[in-house]
């Protein structure tokens, strides 16, 4: 028998600048093993002050609107408090407060039910750290 709850954690590259990353095929392939078939809740977790977790349509400009307004919204310069890293790092600290660092999404059948052009991404503005960890949790 399947365990109720499985927790693995995975390491990701978003490189020195300001990305949306995919998780969805990451996701997907926990779940084949941590849900085999069954329904659940999915917990997507970064742990980091400087990342968050969005769901949002991907390859079609969404990620990049989405950067483009975090840029408008949270501007990378010289106004912010939090002054070390590259300039304008400070903003970077503010995003989990717009875009948190966990979503947790409905599992049917051991898949993500996720809309028609949904994807899970993580949100990652600090060009000063390329590594990032993921926790995926299932909840069985």
């Amino acid at each position: 028998m399947a365990e109720t709850n499985v927790s693995r954690v995975f390491e990701v590259s978003t490189g020195r600048h300001e990305r949306v990353y995919d998780l969805t095929g990451t996701c997907a392939r926990f779940l084949r093993e941590a849900a085999a078939g069954r329904d659940g809740l999915l917990n997507v977790f970064v742990p980091h002050a400087t990342a968050g977790v969005a769901i949002l349509e991907t390859g079609a400009g969404s990620d990049e609107d989405l950067l483009a307004l975090l840029a408008d919204l949270l501007p990378a310069d010289d106004r912010w408090r939090h002054r070390h890293g590259s300039p304008g790092h400070g903003r970077d600290h503010v995003l989990p407060a717009l875009v948190p660092p966990h979503a947790t999404l409905p599992v049917i059948a051991g898949e993500l039910a996720l809309g028609t052009w949904q994807s899970v991404t993580m949100v990652d503005t600090n060009r000063d750290n390329p590594d990032r960890t993921v926790r995926l949790t299932f909840l069985g």
